[in-house]
């Protein structure tokens, strides 16, 4: 690369290589002030002192380098899988955009090795969060002006081996039964409250509600349910309350004795202790403690949209939640942009 400083006075007639970026205090203002290519003109110069500039960079690409953008946007090329598509280069970053609701995939490990090849950045939001579409997930930059082939090329090996590092799963449209029990609900003695709440929370996710049953604390008769909602075919059945550890919570119980698999019962997450996710088969079936009636936020929240985007959850992929998963019960819940399930 060849490159000459030229006083800005001197710059008139010159093309600028490079975005040129104008901040504000406080929040403002920031963003470009002239884009790279731009003609720069005598009635130019008081905005460019006002920014700083008293002097350009003219440049000289040498056969085995690329310019800043043009490196960053092989770079978004080289890590953007499905249901993703990129912006226009802008100041020397490309951001990656969702083109669908869905769960955000990450390859943690080749990122750090992309990240630690010199003049290469890519910042990114945390893996395995529900997105949505149109939501930014990802930005790649190249920090010099001008970057090394080289070093692309050792980032396109990184990907080469195992595909794009960023990938969206959409989220399916799911029939979902709800099994309601506890003696006090199934005998009249109080209201549902927790149906109403699991709808409204899986119609937010897309996905329908199919049917509700309610059942008395009687591990035969949850069995019953939980076997008719697999026969009757539904994608996901969940089943709540009686997740705690007195003689009348049988739903873990219950499980057992349908013949499904419990692959983790107990969760590292608060609110969300008592939770349960075992598998009929291939058929998913939650066990949802009382905190999920009372609280807005949960580990249902964090595994829910999973399921939904055809995951099929380990005992590790709950026990990993562990480092996250204290909610803080905020006066106001800002959650998913929060710490919560941000291990």
């Amino acid at each position: 690369m060849k490159t000459t400083i030229v006083k800005l006075e001197d710059s008139v007639g010159k093309v600028l290589f490079h975005d040129v970026t104008r901040i504000t205090k406080a929040g403002k203002f920031k963003g470009t002030l002239f884009k790279r290519g731009h003609l720069i003109q005598k009635k130019d110069l008081p905005k460019l002192r006002k920014i700083g500039r008293e002097h350009i960079y003219v440049l000289e690409l040498g056969p085995d380098e690329l310019q800043e953008e043009d490196g960053a946007a092989k770079l978004a090329s080289l890590i953007t899988g499905t249901n993703l598509r990129k912006a226009k280069p802008t100041e020397g970053n490309v951001a990656i955009i969702s083109d669908t609701n869905g769960i955000l995939k990450i390859d943690v490990e080749r990122l750090d090795k992309i990240n630690e090849i010199d003049g290469l950045g890519i910042a990114t939001q945390h893996k395995d969060r529900l997105i949505n579409s149109d939501e930014k997930v990802a930005v790649a930059k190249v920090f010099p002006l001008t970057i090394k082939k080289d070093q692309i090329n050792r980032a396109t090996q990184i990907c080469e081996n195992g595909g794009p590092i960023i990938n969206v799963i959409p989220l399916k449209k799911m029939n979902i039964g709800l099994i309601i029990t506890g003696n006090e609900v199934y005998h009249g003695l109080i209201k549902d409250e927790f149906g109403p709440v699991m709808k409204k929370k899986i119609k937010k996710l897309g996905s329908t509600v199919t049917k509700i049953v309610f059942a008395p604390d009687n591990p035969k008769q949850i069995v019953d349910e939980i076997l008719k909602l697999k026969n009757e075919g539904v994608d996901l059945i969940i089943a709540t309350g009686g997740m705690a550890v007195d003689p009348d919570d049988v739903t873990l119980r219950s499980a057992l004795e349908a013949k499904a698999n419990v692959e983790k019962y107990g969760a590292p997450v608060q609110p969300g202790f008592m939770f349960m996710i075992s598998y009929l088969n291939n058929t998913p079936l939650l066990g949802i403690p009382a905190c999920a009636m009372f609280y807005d936020t949960t580990i249902l929240d964090l595994v829910l949209p999973r399921i939904l985007a055809g995951e099929k959850l380990t005992r590790k992929d709950i026990t990993s939640l562990a480092h996250g998963g204290l909610c803080l019960k905020c006066k106001k819940c800002t959650f998913p942009i929060c710490p919560f399930g941000r291990g």
